[in-house]
């Protein structure tokens, strides 16, 4: 493949392709449209359907889920915004304005995810309702939300990890990198003499293709599960393990303050230990139970 690509392609050369003009957006009129947004709203839009259909199948009404949706995606936004905000504090710390501006970036699907659950508890407080069967509904609107919505990262060329050259390696011309500070030493090391992109891991593109997995599960586990909650703690615990894996070699993190360690990380595999030893235990009480009635 040519040493010297165009602004705006995108390529995986191991795999033999080579995309030429990918936009990040469009004008419409005087404003910029950037995909990225698009895209996530797509997803979110398209995270509510799913959400919609896990409900018939458990016998919910699925107009609660609509009822639900309108507040969960307002308050997953700011979640998702004071979360990255929290652990980005010393680029805000000194313009407090700029907090309020996510259309630069800045959102962290951790920051949603505990957006959406408090709003969850709430919300079936409120209604009166159990909110472990309206999470097992929404949770996999979630996942496939973030799946749909990684998409985002492609075309605004970020969200990679570090230099590869394994088979799924992505190749981003250098002045079209969202995020300059996410090259790191290592990948301009291996930058080739006289070329103008970088070569790394399309860290968006292992977490949707995993994500995918975990979403065909839970959809296909969900008429099985043995109570409710459990498809909450399949999310959680799965895409814990996902994250704290693909976090490891992203190159944009967020590190707890003075420290080199990964948030996402710590908090991904806490989620998953936390997740399986809830679903032992209540597992084992269940099945106490069902011995307690037998004798």
């Amino acid at each position: 493949m040519q040493e010297i690509m165009n602004a705006m392609d995108i390529a995986f050369p191991n795999l033999g392709i080579y995309l030429k003009n990918v936009p990040s957006g469009f004008k419409l009129g005087d404003f910029d449209i950037y995909l990225y947004g698009i895209v996530i709203w797509v997803g979110v839009l398209a995270g509510i359907l799913m959400a919609e259909r896990a409900a018939k199948v458990c016998g919910m009404d699925p107009d609660e889920i609509w009822d639900f949706a309108i507040w969960a995606v307002v308050f997953s936004v700011i979640g998702a915004r004071v979360y990255y905000v929290i652990f980005e504090w010393d680029s805000y710390k000194n313009d407090l304005w700029s907090i309020l501006n996510i259309r630069n970036g800045g959102l962290a699907i951790y920051g949603a995810v505990i957006g959406a659950f408090i709003t969850c508890f709430v919300f079936c407080k409120i209604k009166k309702r159990n909110p472990f069967q309206l999470a097992d509904c929404g949770v996999q609107g979630l996942i496939l939300g973030q799946i749909i919505g990684r998409w985002g990262n492609f075309f605004n060329r970020e969200v990679f990890g570090e230099y590869t050259d394994n088979l799924f390696a992505m190749r981003i011309p250098i002045e079209a990198v969202a995020h300059p500070s996410d090259i790191t030493a290592n990948i301009q090391s291996h930058i080739p003499a006289g070329a103008n992109y970088i070569q790394v891991h399309p860290t968006f593109l292992y977490e949707g293709l995993l994500n995918l997995v975990i979403f065909i599960f839970m959809a296909w586990y969900h008429k099985r599960k043995k109570f409710n909650g459990e498809i909450c703690l399949i999310y959680l615990g799965g895409y814990g393990i996902i994250r704290f894996f693909v976090e490891g070699i992203r190159t944009d993190q967020l590190k707890f303050a003075g420290t080199n360690i990964a948030v996402s990380q710590i908090l991904g595999i806490s989620l998953f230990i936390v997740s399986m030893i809830i679903e032992v235990l209540v597992r084992v009480n269940i099945k106490k139970k069902g011995k307690a009635k037998t004798e």
